[in-house]
């Protein structure tokens, strides 16, 4: 009893980190004037968004596929976790191109380069993005633990 509830603590706080880190780093992304340097703000939110991804990857697979929650047919034939599932990797689908970005502007600032912060707008709109599909995923999650399928909606 006590892991499922931990697994469930760690798991409701990684999306809380999550949401928080990916407006952050849209934030000061958003902020960036073109050849500047990374604030460190942005890199910071970064590395707090990818960290709270992977918790929430695993605390989540291990609470559907390891047997400390309802069990895995339940969350396989509930809509909400299909729901779930389908908002989880269009962000990470959504974090391919920002992800790779920031790696080499990472490298380019290390180095002492200049830095093409030309799409910084863009990947700011794409964190945003993230963010509201974060609170879906934690609305379809709320659905889930209540029990709620299409045909109480």
């Amino acid at each position: 009893m006590l892991m499922h509830w931990m697994l469930a603590a760690v798991h409701l706080l990684a999306f809380a980190g999550a949401f928080a880190a990916v407006l952050a780093r849209g934030t000061a992304l958003r902020r960036l004037a073109d050849g500047t340097a990374l604030p460190r703000a942005a890199l910071w939110a970064d590395n707090l968004w990818g960290v709270s991804a992977l918790v929430l990857l695993v605390s989540g697979w291990m609470r559907a596929f390891a047997g400390y929650e309802k069990g895995t047919d339940y969350y396989l034939q509930q809509p909400l976790f299909q729901l779930k599932m389908a908002l989880f990797i269009s962000i990470l689908l959504l974090e391919v191109l920002p992800m790779l970005t920031l790696i080499k502007w990472r490298i380019a600032q290390v180095r002492g380069k200049a830095l093409d912060t030309g799409r910084a707008r863009l990947f700011a709109g794409i964190s945003h993005l993230q963010g509201l599909l974060v609170l879906l995923m934690v609305v379809a999650a709320s659905g889930m633990a209540r029990g709620v399928t299409w045909e109480h909606l």
